[in-house]
């Protein structure tokens, strides 16, 4: 295990199905090919195998989407506690080997905030991820904000994950081109600006001005917005616009990873824009490959120290692990 170079790897966007949960999922759902359904069921011999041959030391794992998020409030609740309790059993048998972020029941926002806590506590589970909008809203609406206000006080941050956008956003944005070009929907750019407006809305909402300490993540290198950060600052520094700190507020408070995304150019942005110690290595496992991730790192023109920090260092610090 571990890099050429003898750097321990920790891929912190890995993801898995609970065989439940799954259940009740739509076609729509369903997550692609049987190729990729198999290795998210797969909690043993394959997934080790296959982390093994590339060289990843530990997955951080998390439910693919949407998880619990698009049931009703008691379902949703119930199904979260078996699925996260059933995680929790698998990390302890491979402690070495794997962490957990936590699914929410995000339709019962107080109760989600209480499984978020005994993940935490009861499990040691290293954060939580959220999967797009809940009852069609994102997650800044202020019923969510019990969410982020355990955040910080457990000290774990909150992953904000892609899932479909809302319906009334792919008939106006992407319908005409799904059929010949599914992913243009998905991780082709649908995803994309789900995610990112998610993480622009956190920071207009005021949330976290007023939980200062949650710490944020986004993947597939910040969904762009790094390389947005200096646009929308300067469009919200504009006379007309309520007083805000855009790209500060950004800078303190997200973290990026590298999942789905092993760009030289977006790494080098990233870099710049935010500092080596946000920026976190994860591959998006089992949508994306293991190889190209850890093979990209290792060629990657950075010094050892930074590449340290990307690949385990950053995580165990933000993960406490």
């Amino acid at each position: 295990m571990t890099t050429k170079r003898g750097q321990q790897v920790i891929a912190i966007e890995e993801h898995y199905w609970d065989v439940e949960v799954s259940a009740q999922l739509t076609t729509a759902d369903a997550g692609g090919p049987n190729a990729i359904q198999e290795r998210l069921l797969d909690m043993g011999e394959l997934r080790i195998k296959e982390m093994d041959e590339a060289g990843i030391d530990v997955q951080v794992l998390s439910h693919a989407p949407p998880a619990t998020q698009r049931m009703d409030p008691e379902t949703s609740v119930a199904l979260s506690i078996g699925a996260n309790d059933r995680l929790a059993e698998f990390v302890s048998t491979q402690p070495d080997r794997f962490a957990a972020f936590a699914a929410l029941p995000t339709p019962d926002p107080k109760a989600a905030a209480d499984e978020f806590e005994r993940c935490v506590t009861q499990h040691g589970f290293k954060g939580a991820m959220i999967h797009g909008l809940t009852d069609g809203l994102f997650i800044d609406d202020q019923r969510y904000w019990p969410i982020f206000e355990r955040a910080q006080a457990l000290g774990m941050p909150l992953y904000i994950h892609p899932a479909m956008p809302h319906p009334a956003v792919v008939d106006a944005y992407y319908k005409e081109y799904v059929e010949d070009f599914p992913g243009f929907l998905t991780a082709g750019w649908g995803f994309t600006v789900e995610t990112a407006t998610a993480g622009i809305r956190i920071v207009l909402s005021g949330v976290l001005d007023k939980y200062p300490d949650v710490q944020i993540i986004l993947g597939h290198m910040g969904e762009g917005l790094p390389f947005l950060l200096w646009r929308i600052d300067s469009a919200l520094a504009r006379p007309g616009n309520k007083p805000m700190a855009f790209r500060d507020v950004f800078s303190e408070h997200f973290h990026i990873t590298t999942s789905g995304n092993f760009s030289d150019p977006a790494l080098l942005c990233s870099i710049q824009e935010l500092g080596v110690d946000r920026i976190l290595f994860s591959v998006d496992y089992p949508f994306v490959m293991n190889p190209p991730g850890v093979e990209w790192m290792e060629d990657l023109h950075l010094n050892n120290e930074d590449k340290d920090k990307i690949l385990s260092g950053n995580a165990k610090r933000l993960l406490k692990l």
